[in-house]
């Protein structure tokens, strides 16, 4: 049975939350960011999103806490999540996944992070470089499957054979990213 629910996943600095938000506000849906509860737990914890992540590989309750909040969301309906596993807790979903070059990818977030005050806080000012950002987001996907694959035995959730769609971030600005979901999207849910 379909839900009214658009799940966005995708490489790190694709696009997720920007993408997740646009579409949301313009179909009238709520929006729920997994990303963002991650932050909020770390700036609450007064540590990095990378410190959190070691503390995840060895202690599961930060993982437990992110999938509580993507499957109570799942009760929902008329509902966007961007969400790294939202496409496992949530099968009835429309399920995107935004694709990107690693290095476009390091060059968007190192971008976003000088920019954005909240997101410079997060990583203390202390990723300098291109090169340094890709390392960092290459650590945070290697943490992310051992720890997706301990708790659910999902060997990578970047396989892009668990997706309904799946939009290149790089040929496709925000707009266009939008639009191509939302079309899917309502094929999707009219079939």
């Amino acid at each position: 049975m379909k839900k009214e629910i658009i799940t966005i996943a995708g490489a790190n600095g694709s696009g997720k939350s920007s993408t997740a938000k646009k579409i949301a506000q313009q179909l009238g849906f709520k929006h729920l960011s997994s990303g963002d509860l991650m932050r909020q737990i770390a700036k609450e914890n007064n540590i990095t999103l990378e410190e959190l992540a070691k503390i995840a590989e060895k202690e599961d309750w930060v993982d437990k806490k992110l999938d509580d909040y993507v499957k109570q969301a799942s009760q929902e309906e008329k509902v966007v999540i961007d969400s790294r596993l939202a496409f496992h807790f949530i099968p009835e979903s429309f399920k995107v996944y935004l694709d990107l070059d690693p290095k476009i990818a390091a060059e968007r977030m190192l971008s976003d992070m000088k920019n954005n005050p909240a997101r410079h806080l997060e990583n203390k000012g202390e990723i300098k470089s291109i090169k340094e950002m890709a390392e960092k987001s290459a650590m945070r996907l290697a943490s992310e499957r051992k720890r997706y694959f301990d708790l659910y035995g999902i060997k990578d959730h970047k396989d892009k054979k668990n997706f309904d769609l799946i939009v290149d971030t790089e040929k496709n600005n925000l707009e266009q990213v939008v639009s191509i979901i939302k079309k899917e999207y309502k094929k999707w849910i009219d079939k």
